[in-house]
């Protein structure tokens, strides 16, 4: 069982995949390039496939499920294969329904007060969503000496560029981003540039 997202890789790949005969050598790639842990959104109708396809095709994979936002999400997410989830938000009946599915799971924060709500509730990992926008970095070093015990996977308009400012926080185990999964080369089939562009993003904590 995964014991910390935070910790199988500086980088998270967010993926969205819009046909599930895509997922087997799109996580091949991932994880050749060094990304263990992939992130298979619920955005697309072949979001479940795709995740039940990479869970028993790719075993050195960490297959999870974002864009969790319901209990029936977290059922079928599950018993799909995904090892961990991943929500932009979080109520208390989707917490709830997070903590009783056995497996880790990032609730999603953009404010002190969610954190704080979050802590106590005894959940110390946490997506910060959407990064760019609801502060960047510096909002998350703010968090750091107030509430250490929070650690974050800050997601949401994160670039190369920007990600070592947010890998270099005491308080930010991993960043999350689509960067290394770009859609022309999942429509290309361009496996080879994908496991480049993830061994590059594999990089970024040296």
């Amino acid at each position: 069982m995964t014991s910390s997202v935070l910790d199988l890789a500086p980088v998270l790949p967010v993926v969205v995949l819009e046909d599930a005969a895509d997922a087997v050598p799109l996580a091949r790639a991932l994880v050749a390039g060094g990304l263990p842990a992939i992130e298979v959104t619920l955005r697309t109708a072949a979001a479940l496939e795709a995740i039940e396809a990479i869970a028993d095709g790719v075993p050195d994979a960490v297959v999870g499920a974002g864009t969790v936002i319901s209990v029936r999400n977290v059922a079928d997410t599950v018993a799909a294969g995904a090892r961990f989830l991943v929500s932009p938000g979080w109520t208390d009946t989707l917490l709830d329904a997070m903590k009783a599915s056995g497996v880790p799971f990032l609730p999603g924060v953009s404010t002190t007060s969610e954190v704080v709500a979050l802590l106590e509730r005894g959940v110390t990992e946490m997506k910060f969503f959407p990064a760019e926008a609801a502060g960047g970095a510096a909002y998350l070093k703010a968090l750091s000496s107030p509430l250490p015990q929070a650690r974050f996977c800050p997601t949401g308009g994160i670039s190369p560029d920007r990600a070592p400012s947010y890998l270099a926080l005491p308080n930010v185990g991993c960043v999350g981003g689509s960067w290394m999964v770009p859609a022309d080369a999942v429509a290309a089939k361009d496996w080879a540039r994908v496991e480049r562009l993830a061994r590059e993003a594999a990089a970024l904590r040296g």
